[in-house]
C-alpha cells in the first residue's frame, strides 16, 4: 500500500513539474512583447537603426522618447476622448448587460430561450463583418449631421461621439455573462422580496444589484480594455482631428519613408497606463467573477 501511494505522489510531483514548465514557458512568451515595448520606449534612434539587434538600450535614463511622443499631437485631446467614450460605454454597459441578464436569468416570459439564443448569435457574428452596416446606419440618422427627414444629404452621426458609444452600451457576452451569474442565485431570494412586496425593477435593484460586484468589476474590466484599445472602429466612424482616440493617435509615429518606433513604444506605454489602472483596482473581483458566472446552485 505504501510503494501504491508513493508511486501516486510521484506521478502528482512529475505532473505538477510539467504543468509549471508549461506555465512558465506560456507566462515567458507572453511577457516577451511587454519587455521589448519598455526596452525600446529608451532606445534612441541611432540604437533602433542599428544592423544588429539588442535587447538592452545603452540608458535607461533616456527618457527624451516619451517628451517628444507628448509633443508629435494633442495628446490631451486623445486622452480625453478615449475617456469619455470608455467611461461612458462602461457605465451603460455595466446598467444594461446586467438588467437584460437579470431579466433572462429570474423573469417568466413567452420566447425568453428563443430570444435568447438569438442574442447568444452575436457572439459568432466577427465586428468587422458589420461595420459597413453600421456606418450606413449612422450616416443615415434622420436629421442629424445636417440629414433631411429621409436621413439623407448629410454626415448623421458619424464623427459624433453617440456613434463611438451607443453601439456598445449592450453586448452579447456581457448579458450572457451576467445571465448566468444571476442564474446561481437560489429562488428564496425572488420569494423573499415579493413576500416584501418588491416588484421585479425594484428586486434587480435592491437585492440582485448589490451581490453583483464581482459580475460588474469582471465586465468593467473586460469592457474597459476593449473600449480603450478599439482601433478598427473609430478609424471607421470618425473623420476629424478632434474626434481621435489615443489609438488612432498612434498612427502618427508611422511615416511614409520610416516608423519611430522608439516614440511609438514610449507613447504605447503611456496609452496602457490608465487600462494598468483599472486592473488593479478590480483583479481581486476578476477570477471570482469568471467562476460564479459559470456556476449554478
Amino acid at each position: 500500500m505504501t510503494l501504491v501511494k508513493m508511486g501516486k505522489k510521484k506521478k502528482s510531483l512529475t505532473g505538477k513539474i510539467i504543468s509549471y514548465f508549461i506555465l512558465s514557458i506560456w507566462v515567458l512568451i507572453t511577457l516577451i512583447p511587454v519587455i521589448f515595448t519598455i526596452l525600446t520606449a529608451f532606445k534612441s534612434d541611432p540604437e533602433i537603426s542599428m544592423a544588429s539587434f539588442r535587447w538592452l538600450p545603452s540608458s535607461f535614463t533616456y527618457i527624451e522618447n516619451f517628451r517628444q511622443a507628448f509633443l508629435m499631437g494633442d495628446w490631451l485631446l486623445y486622452f480625453r476622448n478615449s475617456l469619455l467614450i470608455t467611461v461612458i460605454t462602461v457605465a451603460g454597459s455595466l446598467l444594461f448587460n446586467s438588467m437584460a441578464g437579470y431579466a433572462f436569468a429570474r423573469l417568466k416570459f413567452k420566447g425568453r430561450e428563443i430570444l435568447f439564443m438569438i442574442i447568444l448569435l452575436g457572439m459568432m457574428v466577427s465586428p468587422q463583418s458589420i461595420i459597413i452596416p453600421q456606418f450606413v446606419m449612422m450616416r443615415s440618422v434622420p436629421l442629424a449631421g445636417g440629414n433631411n427627414i429621409l436621413g439623407q444629404g448629410g454626415t448623421g452621426l458619424l464623427d459624433t461621439y453617440v456613434a463611438l458609444i451607443v453601439p456598445f452600451l449592450a453586448g452579447a457576452f456581457g448579458i450572457f455573462l451576467c445571465r448566468q451569474f444571476y442564474s446561481s442565485f437560489p429562488e428564496s431570494l425572488d420569494d423573499a422580496a415579493r413576500i416584501d412586496g418588491c416588484g421585479a425593477i425594484r428586486t434587480y435593484f435592491y437585492v440582485f444589484l448589490p451581490l453583483s460586484k464581482t459580475i460588474l468589476a469582471t465586465l468593467t474590466i473586460l469592457k474597459s480594455v476593449a473600449t480603450w484599445n478599439d482601433f478598427f472602429y473609430p478609424l471607421i466612424m470618425t473623420q476629424s482631428e478632434k474626434m481621435k482616440t489615443v489609438q488612432l493617435g498612434l498612427q502618427m509615429f508611422r511615416g511614409s519613408s520610416m516608423t519611430h518606433y522608439n516614440y511609438l513604444m514610449a507613447a504605447t506605454l503611456i496609452t496602457v497606463i490608465p487600462m494598468v489602472i483599472v486592473y488593479a483596482c478590480a483583479q481581486k473581483y476578476f477570477v471570482q467573477g469568471i467562476v460564479s458566472s459559470g456556476m449554478k446552485n
